[in-house]
């Protein structure tokens, strides 16, 4: 209470300005995370050898998000040069920055390799471009973590080391999720949500436990309480649902549906926790 206080500025206005992001950056968050752990499955469905129709929706779902996202990115911004002067230089120590160019270097990656498969093309051209979507997939699913830790603002500052994987996590869930609900119900996509829903276990353990009395209080707003259902549906919830799977198959439908609701609910909350770490 005390150190609530003294966070007024001039005049009692707050010290921080909160987040001015519209609906339009935790969707992205949302949709860029599962198109690149997306990329992630198809490149190792590919390379351990699993059915065509799997690899190739995988490469279907991270094309789509990689030409959505950027239309997210522009309805934020309000202008679409605004989008393309962030490519003019490539600035490392700016999490934004290597997010933007993250983004088109995915882009490239994952259309040329939808393009190759169409074309009948499996070459190693096709091997690269899998490769490249994968890696960049993986930071692209990751990077929104970072950005918002390297913030000034509190609740996600605090945060810096678990966000990241937590974002990465819920994002791999729902990629193994939304291949799940188009028909395929390999038992190496069950074994792949049932480890991101683990994950997921230990990120709110994290939160719950390990952090201090600081961190704790950040979740009993309408942005904590927000985030940690999104974080039940992403891990305690699907997991309890898909050890259950072998005796009642529905059970893998509805986690794979609260996996993808949960994993967008988390984005929303977390910006809804960095406005209210900010106003405080």
């Amino acid at each position: 209470m005390t150190v609530a206080a003294t966070t007024t500025g001039y005049r009692d206005r707050p010290l921080l300005k909160a987040p001015v992001w519209t609906w339009e950056i935790p969707v992205y968050f949302f949709i860029g995370g599962v198109a690149g752990l997306g990329a992630v499955i198809a490149a190792a469905a590919r390379a351990g050898g699993a059915d065509a129709t799997l690899i190739r929706d995988a490469r279907l779902i991270a094309f789509l998000g990689a030409a959505i996202s950027p239309l997210l990115l522009i309805s934020d911004l309000g202008r679409p040069r605004r989008f393309f002067y962030m490519l003019r230089v490539f600035k490392r120590q700016s999490a934004m920055s290597v997010g933007v160019w993250t983004l088109v270097a995915f882009s490239g990656a994952v259309t040329a390799s939808l393009a190759l498969h169409l074309a009948g093309a499996g070459g190693p051209v096709s091997w690269v471009a899998d490769a490249i979507g994968a890696v960049m997939g993986a930071v692209l699913a990751t990077y929104t973590g970072v950005l918002l830790g390297v913030t000034a603002i509190p609740a996600w500052a605090h945060h810096v080391r678990v966000l990241p994987i937590h974002f990465g996590a819920s994002s791999l869930g729902a990629a193994a999720s939304l291949l799940e609900l188009v028909g395929h119900r390999a038992p190496a996509l069950n074994a792949i949500a049932i480890a991101a829903a683990l994950a997921e276990v230990v990120v709110m353990w994290q939160f719950d436990f390990r952090g201090d009395e600081a961190a704790r209080q950040m979740f009993t707003g309408a942005g904590g309480r927000l985030a940690r259902a999104g974080n039940i549906c992403t891990g305690a919830a699907p997991l309890l649902l898909r050890l259950v799977s072998a005796w009642v198959p529905a059970a893998r439908t509805v986690a794979a549906v609260i996996t993808l609701g949960g994993s967008l609910l988390t984005r929303f909350g977390w910006i809804a926790i960095g406005r209210a770490s900010a106003r405080s």
